[in-house]
């Protein structure tokens, strides 16, 4: 850091020249930066009032009064080319910042490395996808990805849900609106309720965090929507737990029912560190909803679930040793590269960046294109609708 400016700007690219995926700043530490899941520190502290100006910026004149009230911020910037999650707080020392650097290329399955069983998931019409994980274990990513695989084949009113967005989307075959909580819409629970007058497709949900969410997002599956959902959890059988007991102990069988019924999937996720790669790649554990398995929803017997994974191969399921299996045998891998492209690049963001390993023969790879709109396509002809920039630049100068 030395000879540079001190600002948030410069704090981000360095962070991202390491390969973060975090940066931490706290009055009078120095910053902290999560590289492959480990902390560590980079150049000098920085002054409590220095971060108190930051965030007066960041949150601007209209919201602070709300900061100062919740005495935190949840928003998101594109920084240096670089889309950011920021959450700023206060703490003992004045005001703290957490920043997650997210992906600077477009997520797909194949730019994640996750398995292509996954783009069957969205081939349904409607029903209720889970995504969980611990905190940092690439949830927001996963459905990123789903939604942009659905963005590049169907036309489709896709819908988002979030708090706040973190990845933007450029509308490529599909219809796609975003709407951000706070912003957009004032919680969770009126946007699920506009939405349903919104004729969406398919719908994202950010994150599940209280009943009243759970309960219009279960009602929203059942009602002709796909909807994809966080929920935070280790395991499939933790989270579809945590989904029931969220609920009052009078009903939660009626709720066992209803998840029963309109689940499609539930993916359950960690990140693990490829040392020959230099990279951090997805381990999943997939839950098929078979018969056995929603009765076993359906009697909340959720332990009997780890059983079913074991003997699900054939329905398409996966455990956490048989997915390694499948990482330690795969060939091809997508590992982003110094130039990766933006978001919102102009770029075909259907196209890949596969390097097979050195042992490996090296496979075709074939670009997806955009096929041109019928007339029996309706909304089947590509969108170019620019998405709006946020104002981070401006405020910088």
């Amino acid at each position: 850091m030395t000879g540079q400016p001190m600002n948030l700007e410069s704090l981000v690219r360095t962070a991202r020249e390491q390969g973060a995926s975090d940066l931490h700043l706290e009055g009078g530490l120095a910053p902290a930066v999560r590289v492959r899941g480990a902390l560590r520190t980079m150049g000098e502290p920085i002054a409590a009032k220095v971060l108190f100006q930051w965030a007066q910026e960041i949150v601007g004149e209209a919201q602070w009064p709300n900061f100062l009230e919740r005495r935190s911020a949840d928003l998101s910037r594109t920084i240096q080319g670089v889309r950011c999650r920021i959450n700023i707080l206060q703490t003992a020392r004045g005001v703290g910042f957490a920043i997650r650097l997210l992906a600077t290329f477009q997520a797909t399955l194949e730019k994640l490395n996750l398995h292509p069983d996954l783009r069957k998931l969205i081939a349904r019409q409607n029903g209720l996808i889970l995504v969980s994980g611990p905190t940092g274990s690439g949830k927001s990513s996963t459905l990123a990805a789903l939604i942009q695989e659905i963005n590049l084949s169907d036309a489709r009113h896709i819908l988002t849900i979030e708090s706040p967005i973190e990845y933007t989307f450029r509308p490529r075959r599909a219809y796609l609106r975003q709407r951000e909580v706070g912003r957009d819409t004032p919680s969770f629970e009126q946007a699920l309720l506009d939405a349903l007058r919104e004729d969406p497709d398919v719908l994202m949900v950010g994150e599940m965090r209280d009943p009243e969410t759970m309960r219009l997002t279960l009602n929203a599956s059942e009602t002709g929507h796909l909807v994809m959902a966080t929920v935070h959890s280790s395991t499939c059988a933790e989270a579809l737990q945590r989904v029931v007991a969220a609920f009052p102990s009078e009903i939660q069988n009626s709720v066992a029912a209803q998840l029963a019924d309109c689940l499609v999937a539930v993916i359950a996720q960690r990140l693990r560190f490829r040392a020959d790669l230099n990279i951090r790649v997805p381990e999943c554990e997939i839950l098929i909803p078979t018969n056995p398995v929603k009765a076993h929803i359906r009697n909340r017997d959720f332990f009997k679930i780890i059983s079913a994974l074991e003997i699900g191969g054939e329905n398409g399921m996966w455990t956490f040793q048989r997915y390694g299996t499948w990482l330690e045998k795969r060939t091809t891998w997508y590992v982003p590269g110094q130039n990766a492209e933006a978001p919102d690049s102009e770029s075909d963001e259907a196209a890949t960046d596969l390097r097979p390993l050195a042992s490996a023969p090296k496979p075709p790879v074939h670009e997806q294109k955009t096929k041109p709109a019928t007339p029996g396509q309706g909304m089947g002809g590509r969108i170019e609708i620019e998405p709006s920039e946020g104002d981070f630049g401006k405020i910088l100068k």
